[in-house]
């Protein structure tokens, strides 16, 4: 599939199709057809994972349970059983191992895969995904999503692609106009805050995001400035991983202008907050500290972090923590700019795993 030379690289996207809500329904025969969401139905629960058929009324990941009922009012909560998405991740992790040892997990339910040179000697990585996803079905009972490319940012893009149980190949031959296209919200590495604030610039889709120079980028989302630029171009150099240790999870933004209201601030610390939360949902990791990032009109930068004794496993816990943290810098020295907040510190830096979702799949 791919008619250029040798140094051109072969990526797998692989994305198990509504993993949790799969699980429960492929083991509980009641729920299959019907719209189910992993999580508690209680006033301050969040939804974990979210069924096609309640997707379908506007359920999913991260919405908080009360929302998700007044959408679908026939909603079924199934708890979570972490240990056995656990157990069919290690699965998975066992047919990727048979084609590729570059393998990087993203989470329990998708993981990249470099398949330059794969250990069956496949003709393609579209041969090679689409064999990849047949045993996951003959395997699990689950079906799964890929996307396949030249690289990690185009495979993503591509694995939403056809979703659910497809496969779309971005070739090098097509990757920037298969770009251009797109609305910058769907680009990975570009959440709700920052895919507002582009609009806001006129920036809505690919393509207008091509057109921006790198200053221009760079002036108003600071280092992610020339990311942007790169993938907007169809550009992405970034290696396949295998088992890369994450040591924290972060969302920060340039602001469009300097902001000296704390209720605007906090504001936007939340949203910040909320990105890093999706993050820790979608991969069940958990942290102990929390941090937040002000960087002042004269470019003057402070932290401010708090640790507890156990992870933050709640929304409204973190953006409690994150709005204390704030709240300790008033009176303001000056309008701000920028905001952030990171999650870091999580349990299996300390040997304690018990509150996170782990990567390491293994081999059964």
């Amino acid at each position: 599939m791919f008619p250029m030379s040798d140094p051109v690289r072969k990526i797998i996207h692989i994305d198990m199709d509504a993993f949790y809500a799969s699980v429960e329904q492929r083991d509980n025969p009641e729920l299959r057809g019907k719209p189910v969401a992993v999580g508690s139905p209680r006033a301050r629960g969040v939804v974990a994972a979210a069924s096609y058929e309640a997707r379908k009324f506007g359920v999913r990941s991260a919405m908080p349970s009360t929302t998700a009922l007044r959408k679908c009012p026939d909603l079924i909560f199934a708890t979570p059983r972490f240990e056995v998405y656990r157990g069919v991740s290690r699965q998975i992790r066992a047919i990727f191992l048979e084609y590729t040892p570059l393998v990087e997990p993203l989470s329990l339910d998708e993981a990249y895969l470099d398949v330059t040179a794969n250990l069956r000697h496949l003709p393609s990585a579209s041969d090679t995904a689409g064999e990849i996803r047949r045993r996951i079905f003959e395997w699990t009972g689950l079906t799964a999503s890929a996307g396949v490319s030249y690289n990690k940012f185009l495979a993503k893009l591509a694995s939403d692609y056809k979703k659910p149980n497809g496969q779309f190949v971005v070739s090098p031959a097509m990757g920037e106009r298969f770009i251009a296209t797109l609305p910058v919200a769907k680009f990975h590495g570009v959440g709700p805050v920052t895919a507002e604030k582009m609009n806001k610039l006129g920036i809505h889709t690919g393509a207008d995001l091509r057109g921006q120079s790198i200053e221009f980028l760079t002036r108003h989302f600071g280092r992610s400035g020339a990311w942007y630029f790169d993938i907007a171009r169809g550009i992405d150099e970034r290696p396949v991983e295998p088992d890369r240790p994450r040591k924290s999870s972060g969302s920060e933004t340039t602001l469009l202008t300097d902001l000296t209201d704390p209720n605007e601030i906090e504001k936007e610390v939340l949203g910040q907050a909320d990105e890093v939360w999706t993050w820790c949902e979608k991969t069940g990791t958990y942290g102990h500290t929390v941090t937040v990032k002000i960087k002042y009109a004269d470019f003057r930068q402070i932290t401010r972090a708090r640790t507890l004794n156990k992870a933050v496993l709640a929304q409204s816990d973190l953006h409690e923590i994150a709005l204390a943290l704030t709240r300790s810098i008033y009176p303001l020295e000056n309008g701000v700019r920028l905001v952030g907040v990171t999650v870091s510190h999580f349990p299996a830096e300390d040997g304690d795993a018990s509150d996170q979702l782990d990567f390491d799949f293994g081999r059964i």
